[in-house]
């Protein structure tokens, strides 16, 4: 596939979810004078460690929150200019290079790999990844995703030729009815909808260890970045993201309480979710660039992108560093 083929797919079915933006959007205070930030937001995850936290109280930039099911309409949202920040897995970041969004990653988040999976129904024939041969497989939340190349990578182990695969693309919250109605057999996708799905009887045939790196990325838009007072914002944010992730490792069943009210999940939903969380942030290190150039490199090879990313030309690893 093209990259321009690659653009247009994805631009087509981001439409419905790049309007998204404007429901998701919170007022923020209306202090004219000061620098204001729209910060991106996938499924209220990072918010809601914010409010938890308390870390944006008597910030010195003004923000509000613009939240998204997923990446894919999340770096469209960032493509056009509309958030200055996104937070995102690896392998989105990377599609959203491919797609010309002008992002530089500014820091990193590491997660635990079980926090996605391939999910099937519970009464389901399928037993191990070899027997998704032949079958139709659901990939959320587009091509590109960190689902997508956790199942490339578990069929690859299982020795089962993409060929003989039928992979098709759906919005997690799509996705997610369609499983819980049983209309969906086999899964792959992330949190939290990975974890209700589980908690609501799907079994796993094959989560993201060994397969997947468990990083996720801050990105920031290089038009924000070029601003002088919206560069100095975000590194504030990133400092106080940092300080957020510490608070909710210090006191992860108020974060978790927070995450349930904010996310109207179950409690035990939210405990499991946030304990997987890329919650602790830290600015890019060179052992990050590398292992995500890995990923680039993977996902070139098996056609998930249709190009090569070079990971150091699209990093800021200049931009923070954690104050002492």
């Amino acid at each position: 596939m093209s990259a321009a083929i690659f653009r247009r797919r994805r631009r087509q079915w981001l439409q419905a979810g790049v309007a998204l933006a404007g429901a998701a959007l919170l007022p923020a205070a209306q202090t004219q004078a000061r620098t204001a930030l729209v910060l991106g937001d996938q499924a209220r995850g990072l918010s809601a460690l914010f409010e938890a936290a308390g870390a944006l109280k008597d910030a010195p930039f003004d923000f509000r929150w613009a939240n998204f099911q997923g990446a894919a309409p999340l770096f469209e949202a960032q493509r056009s200019g509309a958030v200055d920040t996104a937070v995102a897995g690896d392998l989105p970041v990377l599609a959203a290079a491919v797609g010309r969004t002008p992002l530089k990653i500014v820091a990193t988040r590491a997660g635990r790999p079980e926090s996605l999976g391939i999910v099937v129904q519970p009464d389901s024939a399928l037993q191990r990844v070899a027997d998704l041969r032949g079958r139709t497989v659901i990939v959320s939340s587009a091509r590109g995703s960190i689902s997508q190349y956790q199942l490339y990578g578990a069929l690859e182990e299982a020795g089962v030729p993409l060929a003989e695969v039928t992979v098709r693309f759906v919005l997690p919250t799509d996705a997610a009815t369609a499983f819980a109605s049983r209309q969906i057999e086999a899964w792959a996708t992330f949190d939290p909808y990975y974890t209700v799905a589980r908690q609501h009887g799907g079994r796993v045939l094959r989560d993201g260890r060994g397969i997947n790196t468990a990083l996720g990325f801050i990105t920031a838009s290089e038009q924000a970045l070029a601003d002088p007072a919206r560069r100095a914002a975000i590194v504030q944010f990133l400092d106080r993201l940092a300080r957020a992730g510490e608070w909710a490792q210090a006191h992860p069943e108020d974060y978790a309480q927070v995450y349930a009210g904010l996310s109207r999940l179950p409690i035990e939903s939210a405990r499991a979710i946030t304990a997987s969380a890329a919650v602790a942030a830290r600015p890019v290190s060179d052992e990050d660039i590398v292992a995500l150039q890995r990923v680039a490199d993977r996902a070139a090879r098996d056609g998930i992108l249709p190009q090569r990313v070079d990971v150091r030309a699209i990093t800021d690893a200049t931009l923070w560093r954690r104050p002492a």
